[in-house]
């Protein structure tokens, strides 16, 4: 195989940066660089493949939907989603647990961000379920595992990356594609959160006075509409994805600074600053994973992954079992959006000459991503939900065995009933 010495030099200096702990942005740019350089193929590639990755009107999304996340992260919005999801679950055994669970999906329809749904969240229930008489281990646990439905559902920003890097699959129907398997998740951490708050005896939430379901109601809807912006500005066809970001931008300049007031106008600077930091990490991973799949489509490197898939066995059962497997161990070492970025052109030709479609398998891999946020060494979400816990990483880690394996077992459900993610799409966008 011609390629073989290039393929070698590729897979090589990639694990050495990465064992260096270079960022995985320059990681992705250098082993390019330097597969190029023994090629003989001029440097200028590299630029130029970087500036064409950014170079997209639909990236756009992205800085929208963060500095809209942003926006509601930094105000009382989730203590009001928290006072909403009381209304339906906090009166059951363990109930502040299940609260936890409904109030994630709901933060999670506004932020579309796990890190911000345990950062804001967890902030407020952890705190709270100690103080009822919850474990630590099991607050943090039940906080970092619900948080993974923020990158599910809508508008969850790295369904967009998904979308760029296979290509252009419809972000639409990716919204509409994970709305059932978040259901299906929540519902999931919810019984398993109920067995467990069983188990060890804890106490019956209080129920919501009836004299503050009027204003519960009405700050929840009024936080909640966020999504329903978004989504339905998409769906109508009224606004792009990308209308749609900057919309949600505004209402929630509006509501967080005008309605609720929770935070000073002279506070907006932080929170630009706060968007800026990450929209430019987003970016440049963007730019430079843009590059390395430039590299592998040149050395043919999805096509060899394919046929090697294939020759293991052409059951797409058995297949997709192995891809599954495959992305669970790598969301041990590796974050997220890296993973979708370098994952996406490699299996996403793999599943597709099995008849699976893009917008499932969309959904398996995103999924199987934000697992991997809960997993150390690199679970970012499980370090956030550690600190607001004060718990270690080794005690939290233990508790959330129970919601790994449940995550785990929703995966397989969805992996194995593609109507679970294409039933909505299908219904609403038609074929």
């Amino acid at each position: 195989m011609s390629n073989a010495p290039a393929i070698a030099i590729l897979l090589i200096s990639f694990v050495v940066l990465i064992v260096l702990r270079f960022p995985i942005s320059i990681t992705l740019a250098g082993s390019t660089l330097i597969t190029l350089i023994y090629l003989d193929i001029p440097w200028v590639v590299v630029g130029q493949r970087m500036i064409q990755g950014i170079n997209s009107f639909p990236l756009l999304t992205i800085p929208f939907f963060i500095l809209a996340g942003q926006i509601m992260s930094a105000g009382g919005m989730a203590l009001r989603l928290v006072n909403l999801a009381q209304l339906f679950v906090g009166a059951v055994r363990g109930g502040l647990a299940m609260v936890n669970c409904v109030a994630c999906m709901f933060f999670g329809n506004i932020s579309g961000s796990a890190v911000a749904d345990v950062s804001s969240i967890g902030s407020v229930l952890i705190p709270a379920m100690k103080k009822k008489g919850y474990d630590a281990d099991y607050a943090v646990a039940v906080t970092t595992s619900a948080s993974i439905q923020g990158v599910v559902v809508p508008p969850s920003h790295n369904l967009v990356l998904y979308s760029i890097a296979a290509g252009g699959v419809s972000i639409s129907g990716l919204f509409l594609g994970g709305i059932v398997p978040g259901l299906c998740l929540m519902f999931t951490l919810m019984a398993v959160s109920y067995v467990i708050a069983v188990k060890r005896g804890y106490a019956k939430g209080e129920p919501v006075k009836w004299a503050d379901v009027p204003k519960i109601v009405r700050d929840g809807f009024l936080s909640l509409l966020t999504g329903v912006i978004i989504l339905g500005g998409i769906l109508s066809g009224w606004f792009t994805a990308t209308e749609s970001g900057a919309m949600a931008c505004a209402y929630a300049f509006i509501l967080t600074f005008f309605v609720y007031r929770d935070v000073p106008l002279k506070d907006f600077y932080l929170i630009l600053k706060r968007t800026f930091r990450t929209v430019a990490m987003v970016l440049f991973l963007i730019a430079a994973s843009d590059a390395f799949g430039w590299i592998l489509a040149y050395l043919k490197i999805p096509s060899l992954v394919t046929d090697l898939f294939l020759h293991i066995s052409s059951n797409p059962i058995v297949i997709l079992l192995l891809i599954n497997v495959l992305l669970l161990l790598l969301g041990f070492p590796m974050d997220m959006a890296p993973m979708i970025l370098i994952m996406t052109p490699i299996l996403l030709p793999v599943v597709t000459s099995l008849g699976v479609d893009p917008v499932h398998f969309g959904i398996i891999l995103i999924l199987n991503c934000g697992i991997g946020l809960i997993t150390p060494p690199v679970g970012t979400v499980l370090f956030v939900g550690c600190a607001i816990g004060r718990v270690s990483v080794d005690q939290a880690t233990k508790a959330s065995w129970p919601f790994f394996i449940a995550m785990c077992a929703v995966l397989m459900l969805i992996t194995y009933i593609p109507s679970i993610s294409l039933w909505l799409p299908h219904l609403i966008n038609g074929g």
